[in-house]
């Protein structure tokens, strides 16, 4: 995908992510997001917005520690939610091709730019999810390739990384398959962080499968496995220690 597809993402997502916010109220719980209310989400959600913004606006050549979220409510949330949203995406679009800011997963992008567009607009989009379902009814679908993009950035950039939890003591191999796509992942578990490979490889202990939005969502534990295939206990696995 395209960096200005993914800022034409962020910005319908996090618009379409105040909205919902806004029907639901501060106050209503977040099904998906266990002891979280609406007002938590936004203060989340826009932190980090700015906090991205940040990075990009400033050229950053190393990390900058994410700040705690304001402690505003009411419509002075609402409000500075839209504002660091527009922010974001305006920052984003304004930005060099070639700005030579921090990243920090190395799920592979042509630029740090592409990085921090692609990164935002999949975190916007969970969270988006996340407000819908805390308003209740219909949710807004999530384009098929762009779902076979983020399960590509969670396996091959989060789940890469030192920190992933995502462990065996007993080597196993777990494969995640997009039914809709031709699009299949081989990540091998150990004590060591995951090491995913691209294409669907022998030896697998484990299958998570399903059309490729509803994976997506389930990888992120926004919802259940559509297709569990082996070991169960190796869905199990990942539904417990995947969290970032």
């Amino acid at each position: 995908m395209e960096t200005a597809e993914y800022l034409q993402i962020l910005d319908r997502e996090g618009r379409s992510l105040a909205e919902a916010a806004a029907t639901a109220g501060l106050d209503a719980e977040v099904p998906t997001c266990p002891e979280w209310r609406v007002r938590d989400l936004l203060r989340h959600t826009g932190t980090i917005h700015r906090w991205a913004a940040d990075v990009v606006a400033d050229a950053r050549p190393g990390p900058r520690p994410i700040p705690d979220p304001p402690a505003l409510d009411g419509t002075e949330l609402t409000s500075w939610f839209r504002e660091g949203h527009r922010i974001l995406v305006d920052t984003l679009a304004a930005a060099p091709p070639d700005v030579p800011c921090w990243t920090f997963h190395p799920a592979p992008v042509p630029s740090p730019l592409a990085f921090w567009t692609r990164r935002q607009a999949h975190e916007t989009t969970v969270h988006r999810y996340d407000a819908e379902a805390a308003r209740g009814g219909p949710v807004s679908p999530v384009a098929t390739d762009f779902a076979v993009d983020g399960i590509d950035e969670l396996l091959r950039g989060f789940h890469a990384r030192p920190r992933s939890r995502v462990r065996s003591e007993d080597p196993q191999v777990l494969q995640v398959r997009a039914a809709d796509r031709n699009a299949a992942w081989t990540v091998r578990l150990s004590a060591a962080p995951p090491v995913t490979e691209l294409g669907a490889l022998p030896g697998a202990t484990a299958e998570l499968s399903g059309p490729a939005d509803e994976l997506y969502l389930a990888l992120w534990n926004r919802m259940p496995v559509p297709k569990v295939t082996g070991d169960p206990e190796l869905a199990d696995l990942w539904r417990t220690t995947s969290g970032i």
